[in-house]
C-alpha cells in the first residue's frame, strides 16, 4: 500500500448544517470537527499467521493492548483501511471489523468474536471485478473497494442509498438509491459542501449529485440519500492518496 502524505487537517464550521445534494441529513455543527487522525501503517515485519494467531480474545470498542494491536496488524496486511496501528480499538478499527463482517457474510456488530477471529484467521477478502484501476462501490456487500491495475489495494465501511423513499427538494417523493453502473469523478469539492439534503465532506463526485464523501455516521447497513459515505479520516485518506482524481473510475455494483 502506497504511502500516506501527511494527513489533512480541516476546521469544521461550529454552526448547523445546511444540507448537501442527495446524500445525507443535517447535523449539529459539533459533529463537524475535522479528524486528528495518524497515517495508516501495515507492519511489514509481521508474519500473517503470527498477527492471526495473536488473537484469542473477543475484542471491542474501547479495548487496548497486544491483543488490539494484533487485530489491527492483521486488518492492515488483509488490506482493510484502518486509521493507523496503536493499540486502542477506537471508531476506525470497528469500521474495519465491520468491513470484515461484511466480506465474510457474518453478523455486522464490530465486535471481535470467534466468527470474525476465523474470518481474520482465514484471510478473508472481497474479490475486485475490475481489471484495471478504479474506486468499486459493492451495494450488496457495503463496500469500497480501492482497486490498482486489477489488485485489490484497500477496503474501506461505506454506506450507501437506504432505499428509502425521502422527500426531495422540489417536493416530490424520491427513493434513496445509489445507482449502479460505470461512472467517472469530474467533480470535488476540498472542504464541507452544503447542500439541501446534508453537507458533504471533501465530497468527489461521480454521478450528478452522488457522491464519495466522508460523513460523521457511516452505520454498518445501508443510510444514505443514495452517496457512498466513509469516515472522515478515510475520505483525508482518498484524497491523500489520489484514488479519487478528476475522471477516476467508480463502478457501483
Amino acid at each position: 500500500m502506497v504511502s500516506p502524505r501527511t494527513p489533512f487537517r480541516r476546521n469544521a464550521a461550529r454552526t448547523t448544517l445546511l444540507l448537501g445534494p442527495a446524500c445525507a441529513l443535517a447535523l449539529s455543527g459539533a459533529l463537524l470537527a475535522s479528524p486528528a487522525h495518524a497515517a495508516p501503517t501495515a507492519p511489514a515485519s509481521s508474519p500473517v499467521a503470527e498477527s492471526a494467531s495473536a488473537i484469542t480474545s473477543d475484542l471491542r470498542t474501547g479495548d487496548t493492548g497486544d491483543q488490539v494491536t494484533a487485530l489491527q496488524e492483521r486488518l492492515s496486511e488483509l488490506g482493510y483501511w484502518i486509521d493507523g496501528v496503536d493499540g486502542q480499538f477506537g471508531m476506525h478499527t470497528e469500521h474495519a471489523v465491520i468491513a470484515l463482517q461484511k466480506a465474510a457474510g457474518i453478523d455486522r456488530d464490530g465486535i471481535v468474536g470467534p466468527a470474525t477471529r476465523a474470518a481474520l484467521a482465514e484471510g478473508t477478502v472481497p474479490t475486485p471485478t475490475s481489471s484495471g484501476t478504479a474506486v468499486e462501490i459493492d451495494l450488496e456487500r457495503q463496500l469500497l473497494l480501492v482497486v490498482v491495475d486489477g489488485e485489490l489495494n484497500s477496503v474501506i465501511h461505506t454506506s450507501t442509498g437506504s432505499g428509502q423513499p425521502y422527500e426531495g427538494s422540489d417536493g416530490d417523493e424520491r427513493i434513496a438509491t445509489t445507482p449502479e453502473g460505470t461512472f467517472a469523478v469530474f467533480r470535488g469539492v476540498d472542504s464541507w459542501d452544503p447542500g439541501p439534503y446534508g453537507a458533504l465532506y471533501r465530497p468527489k463526485y461521480f454521478n450528478g449529485g452522488i457522491a464519495v464523501h466522508g460523513y460523521p455516521s457511516v452505520p454498518a447497513q445501508p443510510a444514505s440519500k443514495g452517496c457512498a459515505r466513509v469516515s472522515l479520516a478515510a475520505m483525508d485518506w482518498l484524497w491523500e492518496q489520489g484514488h479519487l482524481e478528476e475522471h477516476a473510475t467508480v463502478v457501483v455494483r
